[in-house]
C-alpha cells in the first residue's frame, strides 16, 4: 500500500474528484472532517483555541464557529499561523491512525485490500513536509475559460507554461468560492491568496486533473488516474514485508509452543 495525497486550491472542486473516488470504493482520509473532530469541545485543541482567540468565537452549543475564526486568521496571517500550530499536530495524528489502519486491513485482506490511501489535504502543498510521505502528489485545479484547455488525461507538468497558465488567472475559482460560502469578492479573494497559488502547486504534482470542464470530463481524468495507480506495483513491497514478518512471528509462536508442550 503507498499513499496518495490530493490537494486543490478553494473552491477548485476538490470534492467533486474525492466524489468520484469514493464511488470507485477507495480509501479517502478527509483532512477537513479530521480538522473538525480535533477541535469539538473539551478537546486539548479547543482548549487552546479558546486561550488565544477568546469566547467570542464560540457558538450557543460551545463549538467554534468556523466563519467567525475564518475571518480573523484569513485577515492576519499571524494568527493563522498560531492556529495551524495549534491543530495540524493533532490533525496529524489522527491521519496517521487512519492510515495504520488501512494499512493493516490491506495486508490481511491481500487480495481485497487496498492498494492505495487517498490524503484529502488541502495544505498538502504548503506543508512541504507531508509531501515526502506521499508516493504520489494529485492537484485539482481550474482555470479561466479565457484560457485554453489542457489535455484531458491527468498529466505531469509542464515546464515553461505560457503566462496564460491555468493557476495564474483564478477568476473561475474566485466565483466558485463566492457563490459557495456567500463572500464578497475581497473576503474570497483573502482566502485564495492564503494559499500558495495553483500554478506553484502544479510545480509539485506528479498528476494534475483539470476541473475547469464538466463533471464527465473530470471523471474521465479520475478514472484513469485510478486506473493507473491500480496498476501500480508501488505496494507489493509493503506487502511482502508484512507478509514475510507475519510468518516468521507465527513460525517463532510454533517453535515456542512445541517447546513448552514437549
Amino acid at each position: 500500500m503507498f499513499l496518495v495525497g490530493l490537494s486543490g486550491g478553494i473552491a477548485s472542486g476538490k470534492s467533486t474528484v474525492v466524489a468520484v473516488l469514493r464511488e470507485l470504493g477507495c480509501a479517502v482520509i478527509d483532512a477537513d472532517v479530521i480538522a473538525r473532530q480535533v477541535v469539538q469541545p473539551h478537546s486539548k485543541a479547543h482548549q487552546q483555541i479558546l486561550q488565544h482567540f477568546g469566547t467570542e468565537i464560540l457558538l450557543e452549543n460551545g463549538e467554534i464557529n468556523r466563519e467567525a475564526l475564518g475571518n480573523i486568521i484569513f485577515s492576519q496571517p499571524e494568527k493563522r499561523r498560531l492556529l495551524n500550530s495549534i491543530t495540524h499536530p493533532e490533525i496529524l495524528k489522527e491521519m496517521l491512525k487512519q492510515v495504520l489502519k488501512y494499512f493493516v486491513l490491506g495486508n490481511v485482506a491481500i487480495s481485497t485490500g487496498y492498494r492505495y490511501v487517498i490524503l484529502d489535504i488541502p495544505l498538502l502543498f504548503e506543508t512541504r513536509g507531508l509531501t515526502r510521505l506521499m508516493k504520489y502528489t494529485v492537484l485539482v485545479y481550474c482555470h479561466s475559460p479565457c484560457c485554453p484547455r489542457k489535455a484531458d488525461p491527468p498529466f505531469p507538468p509542464t515546464p515553461g507554461s505560457a503566462p496564460c497558465s491555468p493557476g495564474s488567472d483564478p477568476p473561475t475559482q474566485l466565483l466558485r468560492l463566492m457563490k459557495r460560502s456567500g463572500l464578497s469578492a475581497a473576503e474570497a479573494e483573502a482566502r485564495i491568496s492564503s494559499q500558495l497559488p495553483l500554478d506553484e502547486k502544479r510545480k509539485w504534482a506528479t498528476h494534475v486533473i483539470d476541473n475547469s470542464g464538466d463533471r464527465d470530463s473530470t471523471r474521465r481524468q479520475v478514472l484513469r488516474l485510478h486506473t493507473r495507480l491500480e496498476d501500480s506495483l508501488d505496494f507489493l513491497w509493503a506487502r511482502l514485508a508484512l507478509g514475510t514478518a507475519l510468518a516468521g512471528f507465527g513460525g517463532l509462536v510454533f517453535l515456542l509452543i512445541r517447546h513448552f508442550i514437549s
